[in-house]
């Protein structure tokens, strides 16, 4: 592996570089112990934040978007911390690198696999965007036909929301980024120690986060991960509060031996049952009657503009319900969605970040031989 003997080469390719110091033992040592002070206190406050007034919103797109953006103020401040804390690439040990390189690429797993079905749940809206057209009460009563329609693409929805084949590649993603990544390595440097600390606080908030979301997606309650860390960290306390209440919600929401899904999916699942139970039955009146000749005798039944004003006011209200319903889930989806992307970008960055400066050696090495071979 190729690595850089510049001093001055920073980890991350931007803001300003390191000027080498050399302050006394004592001073440097009382300077990282401040540093990491400040890192952990930063990430046990950012915990406190996403500790919910109401248990029950854990399981809600809207507080997974906090939580998205919890894990990228984490990641971000680790690049901080690294620019502070003067630790350049050619100090790093090459089973520090293995380690940062060898758990961003399962990172990115997970985020594309995140992603992947974050898109597949918003591609259902344009099925309840379509019965929404059909079941347009403004204008006219729908027809016979139409609710029938909306009855099939109501169902249609039902089946798409529920269990994703890729959510198994999901779970096996967090799994794997899991297993032999949750040991501090021994390492002698202050700085080194310090760097190890931090990395594994933010994979222990990875870990955990990424497990809710394998949870509340696949409806496995054996997906989410029970982390069990030291006290010795100062952010033991925050990050215990918040495992012990989302560990409980998550068995409180435990039907038939299934997770409920987030709380807006539910409920746009409760209002399209009960649309779809409603538009089956309203078709079922309007169909024409017929006698034994088999000649229709539509005059027999009520058309669709002769339904009684409860009938009219009991379908206005369900497709009330569903689309507000399915509006918010749109939003909290394309919330999340951003946060997620947004997360990838991070971790893909960062991972780029490395392998430029590894580089960075050779490419400065070819270009001394190509100027004095000119």
């Amino acid at each position: 592996m190729s690595r850089p003997h510049d001093g001055q080469q920073i980890f991350f390719p931007f803001g300003n570089p390191f000027w080498i110091i050399s302050p006394k033992r004592s001073s440097q040592s009382l300077k990282i112990r401040a540093l990491l002070f400040s890192f952990e206190q930063g990430l046990a406050e950012n915990l406190k934040k996403l500790k919910p007034k109401d248990a029950s919103d854990v399981l809600t797109l809207s507080w997974m978007s906090l939580a998205m953006e919890f894990l990228s103020d984490a990641h971000n401040s680790i690049k901080a911390f690294i620019n502070e804390l003067q630790l350049p690439v050619s100090d790093w040990d090459e089973k520090w690198i293995s380690i940062y390189l060898d758990s961003s690429v399962k990172l990115l797993d997970v985020c594309i696999a995140l992603i992947s079905e974050l898109s597949r749940l918003d591609q259902g809206q344009l099925l309840l965007q379509y019965v929404l057209h059909l079941v347009d009460i403004s204008a006219s009563y729908p027809s016979s036909e139409q609710l029938v329609r909306a009855h099939s693409y109501l169902h249609e929805w039902i089946e798409h929301i529920s269990k994703s084949p890729k959510l198994d590649n999901f779970a096996v993603a967090i799994e794997s980024l899991h297993q032999g990544t949750l040991d501090l390595p021994k390492v002698k440097s202050s700085k080194g120690k310090a760097l190890m600390r931090a990395l594994y606080g933010v994979k222990v908030m990875t870990i955990f986060i990424c497990g809710i979301f394998s949870a509340s997606l696949s409806g496995c309650s054996r997906a989410l991960i029970d982390l069990h860390v030291s006290a010795d960290f100062r952010w033991f306390e925050a990050f215990s509060d918040l495992q012990a209440i989302v560990d409980e919600e998550i068995k409180r929401k435990i039907v038939g031996g299934k997770v409920v899904l987030f709380k807006e999916i539910e409920a746009v699942k409760i209002c399209s049952s009960r649309l779809h139970d409603l538009a089956n039955h309203v078709s079922c009146k309007e169909e024409p009657v017929q006698d034994t000749s088999g000649i229709n005798r539509e005059d027999e039944v009520p058309a669709p503009g002769k339904n009684t004003d409860f009938e009219r006011w009991r379908l206005q209200d369900r497709v009330n319900h569903l689309d507000g319903a399915a509006k918010k889930l749109g939003h909290e989806l394309g919330s999340l969605s951003n946060q997620a992307n947004d997360f990838f970008e991070i971790i893909l960055t960062g991972r780029d970040a490395l392998l430029w400066n590894l580089r960075v050696p050779a490419v400065t090495h070819d270009s001394s031989i190509n100027d004095i071979r000119s």
